[in-house]
């Protein structure tokens, strides 16, 4: 799939000065996950198993 055909959203947890912006967008698969300042440079893609456990992890549980 071209990243342009991705629904890219901002987090909420990015900084409001801009600074600090990440970008995901889900698919069935997978979440892709780029840095929104420059989304020409490769993204981050994780199957939706593995970044359940991440966001799990991050946020403490």
């Amino acid at each position: 799939m071209n990243t342009t055909e991705l629904a890219w959203f901002k987090s909420s947890y990015s900084g409001s000065q801009g600074d600090d912006c990440v970008e995901v967008a889900v698919t069935e698969q997978n979440i892709h996950v780029r840095d929104s300042k420059d989304v020409t440079r490769p993204h981050l893609d994780v199957r939706r198993e593995e970044w359940s456990r991440f966001v799990g992890f991050a946020a403490g549980a």
